[in-house]
């Protein structure tokens, strides 16, 4: 029997795959589609994701391929100047596509040994108490003890499972798409300005070689948006919005999204679980869905290894859904927000004048790009210390950094007083007794996805959280 299969092999799956293989569990991809798509729907990572690849050793990959950017006007596309002093090591924007990310987190789930199988179109399941039975388009049935749907907005699994999916469907749709242009670039450039002061939702991203990332709003809402936009409809929507197609041809993809809100109303049903897009859709104002996915993957990963292993402590696998429900429901929030600050109607528009006046205020400012990027994401674990539920930030040890140590995967207890122990979660918990002038608490308990579990210097007060997070101890 398999132990996980995962429907779906986007960012999110893929990433999953990797964090399950860490912990020895035999993780299975099912992609439905026989090869990679070339579409480009995200363009980069924000803070926390990259915060994630550097947590697995993963970064320097990902660097290497992209670009580093301190812009502003991730929230609804107000320009302001990227925030001093964010609470992080990575204060930028990694900008690469979407296929990359997807190829290189690939190349790491084969390497750690998950299975990736590619023409594999789940069509029906069943589940009992030992696990879940899988149906494939060809008639093949594999049975796994558990199956997470990573499979999209349109999930099959989600549906399959009968779960709610309630939201608002899409009111406005964009086309999106990339093609050469015979245009001048510096008449290009001064059209996008002169259309973006009264439409936002335009423009021109120049890639080099007279290929544009061209984006324009549609004449209305496509009944599949499945079915890509035309060449022709593309232009029509150029010249009714910034009176030239720029000479638009030879497109490399062409595509079209709305601004549909929506969210499951559980993530975990008995053996089957939902992440990424298949849990939750939103419009893509401040880029933000590939990086909800793969940090929804980051918490579930080593939760369902620890369940697969035996040794998961009672509720650990629906904190889950605990977890990221609330995260997932702040994006959607902050997404409503700036899609109304998008709009070109008086009263958003006096409203986005407004929150322009509001961000000019450093605190402002660093707020809601801490929102956007998700490194101000705290969970909920009780009273206690401010970093108590939050993402340690990356810090400077005498003999490294503090990710250097993270990439097995494992939990780790980061103590500067030399007197504490984890004796009986040793093959759980790392124990690293270090000091660090960037860390003001005399010791702090990490979960595997970098969490601060615990804060303190007390070993009885230590011994009474550990099994919370990571089960009973060895005898």
């Amino acid at each position: 029997m398999i132990d996980v299969i995962v429907a779906g092999g986007g960012p999110t799956g893929l990433m999953l795959a990797g964090e399950l293989r860490l912990h020895g569990v035999h993780a299975l991809v099912l992609e439905k589609e026989a090869e990679p798509t070339g579409y480009v729907r995200a363009l980069g990572l924000h803070v926390r994701s990259v915060e994630v690849m550097d947590q697995r050793g993963l970064l320097e990959r990902f660097l290497a391929l992209g670009r580093q950017f301190k812009v502003g006007g991730f929230f609804a596309g107000i320009t302001k100047s990227w925030p001093d002093r964010l609470d992080t090591a990575h204060p930028y924007v990694l900008g690469i596509p979407q296929p990359t990310v997807e190829r290189l987190l690939a190349e790491h789930a084969t390497e750690v040994g998950a299975e990736i199988r590619r023409g594999c179109e789940l069509v029906g399941l069943s589940q009992d108490e030992d696990g879940v039975t899988v149906e494939l388009a060809d008639g093949t049935q594999l049975r796994s003890r558990y199956l997470v749907g990573c499979d999209g907005g349109r999930s099959t699994v989600r549906k399959l499972l009968g779960v709610g999916f309630p939201g608002e469907p899409a009111k406005v749709e964009t086309l999106l798409g990339e093609m050469e242009v015979t245009e001048d670039p510096a008449t290009v450039a001064a059209i996008v300005a002169e259309v973006r002061k009264t439409q936002p939702r335009f423009g021109a991203i120049p890639l080099g070689d007279g290929v544009y990332r061209l984006i324009v709003p549609a004449e209305g809402v496509a009944e599949d948006r499945t079915v890509p936009p035309t060449l022709e409809e593309f232009k029509q929507q150029l010249r009714a919005f910034a009176g030239t197609d720029f000479g638009a041809h030879s497109p490399r993809w062409l595509s079209r999204f709305g601004d549909a809100t929506r969210q499951a109303e559980r993530y975990r049903v008995g053996r089957v679980l939902l992440a990424g897009d298949a849990a939750h859709i939103h419009p893509p104002t401040g880029g933000q869905g590939l990086n909800l996915g793969i940090q929804d993957a980051f918490n579930l990963g080593w939760k369902l290894a620890a369940e697969v292993g035996g040794w998961a402590p009672e509720g650990l696998l629906d904190s889950y859904h605990t977890e990221r429900h609330p995260v997932a429901a702040d994006v959607l929030d902050n997404t409503r927000a700036q899609m109304q600050l998008l709009s070109t109607e008086p009263g958003p528009q006096a409203v986005r004048r407004l929150v322009s006046e509001l961000m000019d205020f450093e605190e402002v400012n660093r707020y809601l790009i801490e929102k956007i990027t998700a490194i101000g994401v705290r969970y909920d674990f009780g009273e206690g210390h401010e970093l108590l539920g939050r993402r340690m930030r990356d810090v400077e040890l005498k003999r490294g950094r503090l990710y250097a140590l993270m990439h097995g995967g494992r939990g780790l207890l980061l103590d500067q007083t030399g007197r504490l122990s984890v004796a009986g979660w040793a093959e759980r918990v790392d124990h690293v007794v270090e000091v660090s002038e960037e860390l003001d608490v005399p010791a702090a308990l990490l979960r595997p996805d970098g969490h601060v579990a615990w804060v303190g210097e007390d070993q009885q007060d230590l011994l009474s959280r550990l099994p919370k997070w990571f089960g009973a101890a060895a005898s």
